[in-house]
């Protein structure tokens, strides 16, 4: 029953989150890690300075844009991390 079918999960990791490293389990989106290590606010309102991070969680909205690897206005909410990826607020 412990053999779980012969399935090998793959091992957690880090990604880089201006400078610091955020733990990331296989499989998550780069806005789950990021919720999952407590960072619930990566970027502000343009008018008025309101945190935003992850808002529809489905890439409807625009509140959790981030630059990854030097692309900018990536959705966190739709892009699975990767092992290596640096990520900019």
């Amino acid at each position: 029953m412990n053999d779980l079918a012969g399935a090998r999960p793959e091992q957690p990791f880090d990604i880089l989150v201006d400078g610091r490293a955020v733990p990331v389990l296989p499989g998550q989106t780069i806005g789950a890690a990021l919720h999952a290590a407590g960072i619930r606010a990566w970027r502000t309102t343009r008018f008025g300075g309101r945190p935003r991070g992850l808002f529809c969680g489905i890439g409807v909205c625009f509140d959790c844009l981030v630059s990854v690897n030097g692309a900018p206005e990536q959705r966190a909410c739709l892009l699975q991390a990767r092992p290596g990826d640096e990520v900019r607020t």
